[in-house]
């Protein structure tokens, strides 16, 4: 059975990633900072010491790398690579820092742009942490850097990865991106893409 290592899990499970790591076929292994949500793993990025290399499948990180600070940023990549089977891949969500540019030009940090499960989410929130889970004493929700597809996507590179696929949800403000640990050709990693890339 595949498995895959959810990075920075929180509350969240399987069913809650993409379609295709829902499904029985695939074994989760949670991971997060916070022994209180109960992970597998307890363990951080950009580490991930207590990971043994070469035991995964996949990883599943979501909005787990603006977390982190600039010069973390490539460690946590080469920690992710590290974790992986040789075929393995790595898929990453994070905010789209080129659509909350967009409204950041109209002047506009504070009207909220959706509604998550635990309240509107407002420009700010998207740069520096989710402020209402700040306020509350989680500073571990707090921002360090972001991330537009290209610069995600050389930094995938630039850690090691051999191929990258992604896109943006304008409509969701966020970035979705599936790196490669093997070389793949344009239209294979696409189709990996079309697999995994389906949020639940």
């Amino acid at each position: 059975m595949p498995r895959f290592l959810h990075v920075g899990c929180g509350p969240k499970r399987k069913n809650q990633t993409v379609k295709a790591f829902a499904d029985r076929a695939w074994e989760e292994v949670t991971l997060d900072i916070d022994e209180n949500v109960r992970p597998d793993i307890v363990d951080k990025l950009p580490e991930m010491s207590h990971v043994a290399s070469d035991s995964f499948d996949a990883v599943y990180s979501a909005h787990n790398i603006e977390h982190l600070y600039p010069h973390e940023v490539s460690l946590a990549l080469q920690a992710m690579q590290r974790v992986l089977k040789q075929d393995g891949f790595v898929i990453l969500t994070c905010p789209d820092l080129q659509t909350i540019g967009e409204r950041l030009s109209q002047g506009d940090i504070e009207t909220p742009l959706y509604e998550s499960g635990r309240g509107p989410v407002s420009p700010i929130d998207m740069l520096f942490g989710f402020r209402p889970a700040m306020e509350s004493g989680n500073l571990y929700m707090a921002h360090h850097t972001g991330f537009t597809l290209k610069s995600l996507r050389d930094a995938c590179i630039r850690s090691g990865f051999a191929k990258f696929f992604g896109f943006r949800r304008p409509s969701r403000h966020d970035l979705w991106g599936l790196a490669t640990k093997s070389q793949k050709t344009d239209e294979e990693v696409r189709e990996l893409g079309k697999i995994y890339l389906n949020p639940v």
